[in-house]
Parts: C-alpha cells; structure tokens; sequence
C-alpha cells in the first residue's frame, strides 16, 4: 500500500477544515440517494440539499456524476459559485476508464477532472462475474482499469475513494480477486476503498468478518457502503466500523434505490452517542431532527414519524406504565436525552394512559394540574370511555387540551352556541355537483345564519362556519384546514359504522389536530371542525364568550 502524500493528508491544503481526517462521514444523497423511487431532484434541489448537509457537518457530499448528464454537470458548476461549504468536500462520482483504453484520453475520466471537485469517487468491479459479464474483459485488464484511472487523478491533484461494486458478492465467489481490486487501488493510490454490498443481502456478522479479513489482508484504509434490503443496512454499517473501516456512505433518511441505503442520521448518532466518536462538529448533532426533516421537505416526502432518533415519535410514550416510569427519571424508558438530537420527548394519551399519562400530557401542553389526583382520575376515566366510543387523542391533542381545561374550569370553552347546521350533496343531470352547507349560532348574543358552497360538503360546511364567525372573530381569518383523515371503525357493518375524522388545522405559525367520531362522517367532521374552531380562538387568546 502507497502511503497518501503528505499534501493529502494536510486539512489546510484540501479546501474546508473537519474534525478528524481519521474518519470520514461521506453522504451520497445526492447520487446514490436520488435512485429511490418518488425522489426527482432539480439542480436546486440539489444545492439546498447540499447546504443542509454541510450545516449538518458531514466531510463529503457526493454530488452526482458529471459528464453523464447535463444536470449533475450544472450541479458542480453552480455548487462551487454558490456554496461556501464550511465542513464537506464536495465529491464527484465516475466509473474506471474504460477496457483498451487510457485513462489520460477517456471523455468521462477527463470530465470528473473538469468538474472542479477536489475529490472523486470511482466506481469498479470487483466481482469477477461482473468484469466478464457487463464488462467484457479480462480480470487483469480490470485491474489495469483501475491502476490507471487513480493514478491519471492522483496526478491532476484528486484525491481519489474507489467503490468496490459488489464486494461482499464478490469475495464469496473468488475472495482471491476482490482482494486484488482492493490492493490495486490502494496502491495506485486511492485514499479509501470502499466496500459496497450493492445488492444489500449481507448480514452484520457476515460484514464484520469479511471487512475484518481484507483488512488484514490488504493493509489498505477500507469504508463500507450498505444498501438496506435485509433491513440490516445501518447495523452492517457499524459492524464495518468494528471490523476497523474508517469511512462510512450513507443517505439521509436512508433514501436509495429500491429499499434504500444506510441511513446517515442514525449511522452518526451511534458513532457519536453509543461509540464515543466525535466524527461531527461541535454542536451539529442537535441540528439532526431539523435537518432530516428539511431534506425530507426539499425532496418533497413525508418524514418517517417512526425513524430512529429523528422521527416524530421516537421519543413518544404511550403505555400507562412507561408514563410512571418517566415521571420518577426519562433515562427509564428513552436510551439518550431526545434534545441531543434536537428532538422532544412527547406522551400521547390513549385508554392505555394512567394518571402519570395524564400528569405529563399536561405539562407538556402548559396546563398545570396541580396534582389534583381526583381531577386526573376524572380525566383518566374519560379518556378510556370517550376511546371506547371510537375517539384517539394520541392524534389530536387540541381536542384533547379542550377536554382537559373543561374538567378544569367546569365548563366547556364556549365562543358559539350551535342551533343548527345542515350540509346539502346535489347531483344534477348534466353530471354536475353542488355543495351547499347552512348553518345557525349565537356568538356574542346574536344570532347568525350562513351559508357556503364548497368542493365538498364538509368544505361547505368549513366556509359555512367562517362566513359566519369570521366578523366576530377576525382570528379566524388566518386559519387553513390543512389534512383531513377519515377512518371507518370495527363495529357495524357498512355504511352504518361509526367513523372517526381527524382534521389538522394551521394558523401560519402553529398547527392542531382535532378529531370527531359519529355514525355519519359529516357529524363527526363538524364535531372536529367545532373543536379545531375553538382551540383556534384559545390559542389567540380569544376570552369565551359569556
């Protein structure tokens, strides 16, 4: 093995400064990433995602495969004008040249050097299967492939990472050879070799010993990139890192082809939390849940409420006793503080809550309890009894704080009185629709009566209410319905289940959830709708109506 030089070692003469070149935390989001299905990412997609990663503090962000398409080619162009990168190198991705050839004359080869970027990520064939087969050449030809091609780069001034396609496969089939590969390009002077489980089949004991072994073998500085079809990709991630790689590629929130890569946030918070290693800048780690869900947002997919450490749930408790338990020490049911990877620890409140459930719900939501026991028994009760019915506030917390200040105050938060409401489907004989809704309150002692069309008649109904409320309480102008869920309940058979109706509500700043359950979806979305109305006005600070 060839020894970097000492140019390639020095931080100060390879661009942005990290925390320790012993280690690398390379992100392939936007390669490797943008093959998942659902995922299309324009040039500026690209570049915001870029950002967020170098916030994040990653070393490297690979950003596509210049020459191979015009807009990876524009990405590197536009990158190193517009983005001042604080922690990552920026790293362009490319194939060995190619069979017959020279390294110096191939078009592809010659564009990853015209891309700017200082550092490069070659792929090549290590599976001797694969050199006969797509390649069609000989396996000693291969390896000339990629002799030649790190050293071309390394004599332009490009440090140079070769992925190892099909690695694990491969050194099933003929360990001889993919060892080959490896000290082939270690000697021509690639910085790390990668071993890639490409069809993501391999398991982590398997991973460890193989990992272990070439690295005993060879001498050479090896990384580990794991795609996700056992499932096992994060944990064979980390079983490399056992075995002695010192350089991971993952993606954020996992995305990749098929079922995905090895998720990043996840890879990082372990090293960091559960191995002791400091592979981020100071302070990035707290930024994590922010940045998963911005990188969610940019390539427009829902964040995964059940991700580890990042998702919305990952620090929520619902059982009775877990709630007991966090109440006395948090460290009894969560395995790290969520607020070091800037997330929260939330209850939900379900008909498995106790009173500590409850206690904890309230805090949460700014409403002291006291330690009132007979008023939270008289909560607890309620909830089980109204979840009987087909309620869940686990989903709908707005509903569940105009419960909890009712027991409180006495009194439900009144701001209207309803007489009456009525929601009109026509069907007319051209194929047409209507949807018309009327409906008749009191709100500051007078008596309303309004009427709305909509798209829908609980859209009718949702204009209906604003119309009328809307002179009142101008609050309420700022208010959006923004998700609406319906779900037919066991029970009845057909058309006479009961339904439950889940409606999220946003005023600009903030965003509520409310819920209905009645054996008709238009009663049970106006009863979301009334509570979704009141919270609005309670969290402007509206005073009830007397």
């Amino acid at each position: 093995m060839t020894d970097a030089t000492d140019e390639n070692r020095d931080p100060s003469r390879r661009g942005p400064s990290r925390v320790d070149d012993a280690f690398h935390v390379f992100d392939t989001t936007l390669r490797d990433g943008a093959q998942r299905e659902g995922i299309n990412l324009t040039v500026a997609d690209k570049l915001a995602i870029a950002r967020h990663l170098d916030d994040f503090g990653v070393g490297f962000i690979e950003g596509g495969w210049p020459g191979a398409n015009p807009r990876d080619t524009e990405f590197f162009a536009r990158a190193q004008e517009e983005i001042d990168f604080r922690h990552a190198q920026l790293v362009a991705f490319g194939a060995t040249r190619r069979a017959g050839g020279k390294a110096s004359e191939d078009p592809q080869v010659k564009a990853l050097v015209e891309s700017g970027a200082p550092v490069v990520t070659l792929v090549a064939k290590s599976h001797d299967r694969h050199v006969e087969l797509a390649l069609r050449t000989t396996l000693e030809e291969n390896l000339e492939m990629v002799r030649d091609t790190v050293s071309y780069l390394r004599s332009q001034d490009r440090r140079v990472f070769v992925d190892c396609e099909h690695f694990f496969d491969g050194y099933r089939a003929n360990p001889q050879y993919a060892k080959a590969v490896v000290r082939a390009a270690s000697e021509a002077g690639a910085d790390v070799v990668v071993l890639c489980d490409t069809n993501g089949g391999m398991l982590p004991a398997q991973v460890q010993a193989v990992v272990a072994t070439v690295l005993a073998d060879t001498g050479a500085r090896l990384g580990i990139h794991a795609q996700d079809d056992t499932g096992c990709a994060v944990a064979n991630t980390l079983a490399a890192v056992d075995a002695g790689a010192t350089h991971v590629q993952c993606t954020a929130n996992g995305y990749g082809e098929r079922v995905g890569n090895s998720n990043l946030f996840p890879v990082v918070a372990a090293l960091e939390l559960k191995y002791g290693m400091k592979v981020l800048p100071e302070g990035a780690l707290s930024e994590m849940t922010r940045i998963s869900h911005a990188i969610a947002e940019v390539v427009n997919l829902t964040p995964s409420t059940h991700q580890p450490y990042v998702g919305v749930s990952a620090f929520a408790h619902k059982g009775g006793l877990h709630a007991s338990a966090i109440k006395v020490d948090p460290a009894l049911y969560q395995h790290i503080d969520p607020e070091q990877v800037g997330n929260t620890m939330r209850m939900l409140v379900s008909d498995m809550a106790g009173r500590a459930s409850i206690e904890l719900k309230g805090k949460e939501l700014g409403v002291d309890l006291g330690g009132d026991r007979e008023l939270i028994g008289r909560v607890v009760e309620r909830v089980k009894a109204r979840e009987l019915r087909g309620y869940t506030y686990e989903a709908a917390d707005a509903s569940f704080e105009l419960m909890l200040r009712e027991e409180i105050e006495g009194k439900a938060r009144k701001y209207f009185e309803v007489e009456s409401w009525r929601a009109i489907v026509e069907d007319r004989p051209d194929g047409s629709h209507a949807n018309e809704a009327t409906v008749k309150l009191f709100a500051k002692g007078e008596r309303i009566v309004a009427t709305a069309e909509g798209n829908g008649p609980v859209n009718a109904l949702d204009r209906a209410l604003r119309v009328g409320l809307e002179r009142i309480y101008p609050q309420l102008a700022k208010l959006e319905l923004v998700d609406y869920k319906v779900r037919i309940l066991e029970g009845k058979h057909g058309t006479q289940s009961t339904t439950r109706v889940l409606i999220s509500t946003s005023d600009g700043t903030g965003e509520w959830s409310t819920v209905g359950v009645a054996e008709n979806v238009i009663a049970a979305s106006w009863q979301a709708l009334e509570d979704a109305y009141t919270y609005g006005l309670l969290r402007a600070g509206v005073e009830p109506a007397e």
